[in-house]
């Protein structure tokens, strides 16, 4: 038996924008970032699942999530590797990871080498790019 790949999911620009608050917009379809320490969830410490604010996907839960002081909400690892893609980020002057969700394919952030044990990753995230679900 195969695994099924599960296609992406399309939508026309105006749906988008029809759908997500401007904020929403800007980081998920235009590849923007919020300010540090402004966005939902960098503080968070509540029990729960964060979804994509794209197409609701699951992306991470809580008891991955550290405090990692740069601003944004911080994870070490997805709730599923197939959750995320990571593509090459060559924009503003520099080499990075950035994240994408792999269902609607929404901007979320990037990934960098300087996180916790036990992956050693820090998964970057816009908190405006999610949408979170207590548990």
């Amino acid at each position: 038996m195969q695994d099924q790949i599960k296609p992406k999911l399309q939508k026309t620009d105006a749906e988008w924008r029809e759908q997500l608050t401007g904020e929403q917009y800007r980081i998920l379809r235009e590849h923007g970032t919020e300010r540090a320490f402004t966005g939902p969830y960098w503080n968070s410490k509540e029990k729960g699942l964060y979804r994509c604010a794209g197409c609701n996907e699951p992306l991470f839960v809580s008891d991955t999530k550290f405090d990692s002081g740069c601003g944004w909400p911080s994870y070490f690892a997805p709730v599923r590797a197939d959750a995320v893609v990571e593509l090459r980020d060559t924009s503003h002057g520099m080499v990075r990871t950035e994240i994408r969700c792999a269902t609607c394919d929404g901007h979320l952030g990037h990934v960098f080498p300087d996180g916790p044990k036990p992956t050693g990753l820090r998964y970057c995230i816009n908190g405006h790019a999610m949408v979170f679900e207590a548990i």
